[in-house]
Protein backbone atom coordinates (compact mmCIF):
# COMPACT_ATOMS: atom_id res chain seq x y z
CA UNK A 1 0.00 0.00 0.00
CA UNK A 2 1.14 3.41 -0.71
CA UNK A 3 0.57 6.21 1.20
CA UNK A 4 1.31 9.96 0.02
CA UNK A 5 3.58 12.05 2.83
CA UNK A 6 4.95 15.31 3.06
CA UNK A 7 7.77 15.35 5.47
CA UNK A 8 8.42 19.38 6.45
CA UNK A 9 10.52 18.38 9.09
CA UNK A 10 14.34 17.48 9.46
CA UNK A 11 14.45 13.79 10.47
CA UNK A 12 13.60 10.80 8.71
CA UNK A 13 9.93 9.19 7.27
CA UNK A 14 8.27 7.29 10.13
CA UNK A 15 9.80 3.96 9.78
CA UNK A 16 9.71 0.05 10.75
CA UNK A 17 12.38 -0.19 13.19
CA UNK A 18 12.46 -4.46 12.17
CA UNK A 19 10.79 -6.44 9.37
CA UNK A 20 7.94 -7.19 11.42
CA UNK A 21 7.11 -4.38 13.21
CA UNK A 22 3.44 -3.48 13.26
CA UNK A 23 4.12 0.26 13.86
CA UNK A 24 6.57 2.65 12.46
CA UNK A 25 8.37 5.12 14.86
CA UNK A 26 7.98 9.07 14.60
CA UNK A 27 9.39 11.86 15.30
CA UNK A 28 9.28 15.04 17.27
CA UNK A 29 9.79 18.03 15.09
CA UNK A 30 10.82 20.85 17.59
CA UNK A 31 12.82 24.09 17.72
CA UNK A 32 13.43 23.87 21.30
CA UNK A 33 12.98 21.35 23.89
CA UNK A 34 9.55 20.45 25.58
CA UNK A 35 9.15 20.02 29.56
CA UNK A 36 6.85 17.98 30.63
CA UNK A 37 6.32 17.97 34.08
CA UNK A 38 4.70 14.99 36.01
CA UNK A 39 0.90 14.35 34.76
CA UNK A 40 1.24 17.58 32.45
CA UNK A 41 0.69 16.70 28.66
CA UNK A 42 1.50 18.86 25.64
CA UNK A 43 0.81 18.69 21.41
CA UNK A 44 4.12 17.45 20.07
CA UNK A 45 4.58 18.22 16.33
CA UNK A 46 6.01 15.97 14.02
CA UNK A 47 6.35 17.65 10.66
CA UNK A 48 4.14 15.37 8.84
CA UNK A 49 1.11 15.77 6.49
CA UNK A 50 -0.81 12.21 5.30
CA UNK A 51 -3.36 11.47 2.33
CA UNK A 52 -4.68 8.43 3.91
CA UNK A 53 -6.73 6.41 1.70
CA UNK A 54 -10.42 5.80 2.28
CA UNK A 55 -11.42 3.04 4.15
CA UNK A 56 -7.92 3.30 6.07
CA UNK A 57 -6.91 5.26 9.47
CA UNK A 58 -3.72 5.72 11.12
CA UNK A 59 -3.68 5.28 14.82
CA UNK A 60 -0.71 6.80 17.10
CA UNK A 61 0.25 4.58 19.47
CA UNK A 62 2.80 5.20 22.31
CA UNK A 63 6.35 3.57 22.34
CA UNK A 64 6.89 1.14 24.58
CA UNK A 65 10.11 2.09 25.92
CA UNK A 66 9.03 5.43 26.51
CA UNK A 67 6.49 3.83 28.58
CA UNK A 68 8.50 1.62 30.74
CA UNK A 69 11.45 3.77 31.38
CA UNK A 70 9.84 7.22 31.52
CA UNK A 71 6.05 6.78 32.19
CA UNK A 72 5.66 8.54 28.50
CA UNK A 73 2.53 7.39 26.91
CA UNK A 74 0.40 8.64 24.33
CA UNK A 75 -3.06 10.45 26.06
CA UNK A 76 -5.52 9.31 23.79
CA UNK A 77 -4.36 5.87 22.49
CA UNK A 78 -4.62 4.75 19.81
CA UNK A 79 -5.32 8.70 18.75
CA UNK A 80 -6.94 8.10 14.99
CA UNK A 81 -6.09 10.33 12.23
CA UNK A 82 -8.87 10.03 9.91
CA UNK A 83 -8.60 9.72 5.97
CA UNK A 84 -9.86 12.88 5.32
CA UNK A 85 -7.49 14.97 7.53
CA UNK A 86 -5.21 17.02 5.66
CA UNK A 87 -3.09 18.96 8.63
CA UNK A 88 -0.12 18.25 10.44
CA UNK A 89 0.28 15.43 12.69
CA UNK A 90 0.45 16.16 16.19
CA UNK A 91 1.10 13.70 19.36
CA UNK A 92 -0.46 14.15 22.56
CA UNK A 93 2.36 12.87 24.70
CA UNK A 94 1.56 12.77 28.58
CA UNK A 95 3.90 12.15 32.05
CA UNK A 96 2.38 9.91 34.22
CA UNK A 97 5.78 9.62 36.28
CA UNK A 98 7.31 11.45 39.07
CA UNK A 99 9.96 12.99 37.10
CA UNK A 100 10.27 15.93 34.80
CA UNK A 101 10.85 14.49 31.20
CA UNK A 102 12.15 16.64 28.19
CA UNK A 103 10.94 15.69 24.61
CA UNK A 104 14.02 16.75 22.03
CA UNK A 105 13.98 17.23 18.35
CA UNK A 106 14.57 13.91 16.92
CA UNK A 107 12.85 12.37 19.52
CA UNK A 108 11.11 9.13 19.07
CA UNK A 109 7.73 10.43 20.39
CA UNK A 110 5.27 7.84 19.27
CA UNK A 111 4.16 4.82 16.72
CA UNK A 112 2.08 5.01 13.77
CA UNK A 113 -0.03 2.00 12.54
CA UNK A 114 -2.04 1.99 9.23
CA UNK A 115 -5.13 0.11 9.92
CA UNK A 116 -8.44 -0.86 7.78
CA UNK A 117 -11.56 -0.77 8.88
CA UNK A 118 -15.34 -1.01 7.73
CA UNK A 119 -18.11 1.58 8.01
CA UNK A 120 -21.86 0.22 9.34
CA UNK A 121 -25.34 0.55 8.38
CA UNK A 122 -27.23 0.67 12.30
CA UNK A 123 -29.99 -2.01 12.20
CA UNK A 124 -32.22 -1.06 14.82
CA UNK A 125 -33.79 -3.99 16.69
CA UNK A 126 -36.02 -4.80 19.66
CA UNK A 127 -34.17 -7.63 20.95
CA UNK A 128 -30.65 -9.09 20.41
CA UNK A 129 -29.51 -12.54 20.40
CA UNK A 130 -28.52 -14.38 23.16
CA UNK A 131 -24.37 -15.47 23.93
CA UNK A 132 -22.91 -17.42 27.18
CA UNK A 133 -21.97 -14.01 28.19
CA UNK A 134 -25.00 -12.29 28.11
CA UNK A 135 -25.22 -9.30 30.03
CA UNK A 136 -21.95 -10.08 31.88
CA UNK A 137 -19.80 -6.89 32.05
CA UNK A 138 -16.05 -6.20 33.13
CA UNK A 139 -14.30 -9.60 34.68
CA UNK A 140 -17.12 -11.73 33.64
CA UNK A 141 -15.27 -14.07 31.35
CA UNK A 142 -12.87 -14.86 33.97
CA UNK A 143 -12.51 -18.49 34.67
CA UNK A 144 -14.39 -19.19 38.34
Amino acid sequence: MRIKIINKSKHPLPKYQTPLSAGLDIYAELSSEILLKPLERKLIPTGLFLEIPAGFEVQIRPRSGLAIKNGITVLNTPGTIDADYRGEINVILVNLSAEDFTVRDGDRIAQMVVSKHEHIIWEESEILSDTQRGEGGFGSTLIK
